[in-house]
């Protein structure tokens, strides 16, 4: 968006219009009058109106937490634990500004394809039971696999996310391999751009049906419903939740283990009473479940050491 607002009323931007104050009857003859100053022409200059140049809204200005955050942003990726393979977007939607530490892979995004599986059932707009939007609630808010299990299938599976990235333009996101949800991969920034225009309507699914899945993510359970873990279930404040904790933040969380015998952590969501910002974290890193959820938070913590943005 520019910030120089334009001239309202130039010499170009104005009508010329002749007004004769005398009125000329056809067919008569004879001599012209003397010319009366009264009944001379008259140049008038008015403006186009609604047709003329409006000047354009000065954009909003960064918050004061972006003043140095890129170098902030390097120091966080370079203070990562060794071995941590971190990948990091931060979208300010009012300003557009968008800042990353650089590592553009693609990553594997585990539980976070649960946004893509609400997002193509409500499209689809079946018609659902009181246990289905249960079962949504629970895969949105404490990452529950068994309602993505039943809905994956329900959908497709691999068509769902085809159907999602073909909605939403993510060129890096792509279905699993071998069929199975967790396997789906994209990059920070795909996630990023999903986020933005879920919030705006630009990926088709109607409003009142996005607001629905980000007003889930911002009832994220403390601890996750993870049957592979010991209790059957996962910390899930990892990441923006721990990492922001002055800021209100509706959120996605996504791990599993083991990728190339690395864990995988991701956090994903929106920030702020007002939904300013977006951003996804995530990481691949050998060590203890504990050890790699710790980086993600300490990232988070070293980009906005006041605990808000």
């Amino acid at each position: 968006m520019r910030g120089l607002a334009r001239t309202l009323v130039t010499a170009g931007a104005a009508v010329l219009l002749t007004v004769s104050l005398a009125a000329c009857t056809a067919g008569v003859s004879g001599p012209s009058p003397a010319a009366d100053p009264a009944t001379e022409p008259r140049v008038v200059i008015a403006p186009l109106g609604n047709a003329a140049p409006l000047p354009e809204a000065a954009p909003d200005e960064p918050t004061a937490a972006f003043s140095g955050l890129q170098a902030r942003i390097d120091r966080a990726a370079a203070a990562a634990a060794a071995g941590a393979n971190l990948t990091m977007v931060l979208l300010d939607r009012n300003t557009g500004q968008r800042l990353s530490n650089g590592n553009r892979r693609e990553i594997v995004i585990a539980s976070v394809v649960k946004l893509f599986i609400a997002d193509d059932l409500l499209m689809r707009d079946e018609k659902l039971s009181p246990q289905d939007w249960q079962a949504l609630a629970a895969m949105l808010r404490s990452s529950d696999d068994s309602p993505a299990e039943i809905f994956w299938n329900r959908g497709g599976g691999r068509d769902i996310v085809t159907r999602v990235a073909e909605r939403y333009g993510l060129r890096n996101t792509r279905p699993p391999r071998n069929g199975r949800w967790f396997n789906t991969v994209s990059t920070a920034s795909d996630l990023v751009r999903y986020l933005d225009m879920l919030l705006s309507g630009a990926g088709g699914l109607p409003r009142e049906k996005a607001e629905l899945i980000i007003t889930n993510l911002a009832q994220s359970t403390p601890l996750g419903i993870d049957g592979t873990q010991p209790g059957g279930v996962y910390p899930q404040r990892f990441g923006l939740p721990d990492g922001l904790p002055a800021e209100p933040v509706a959120v996605k969380q996504g791990w599993m283990c083991c990728v190339g015998g690395a864990w995988t952590h991701l956090s994903v969501g929106l920030i702020g009473a007002d939904r300013r910002y977006v951003m996804a974290i995530g990481s691949d890193q050998r060590g203890s479940a504990d050890a790699t959820r710790n980086t993600l938070t300490e990232a988070v913590r070293t980009m906005f050491p006041g605990g808000r943005i």
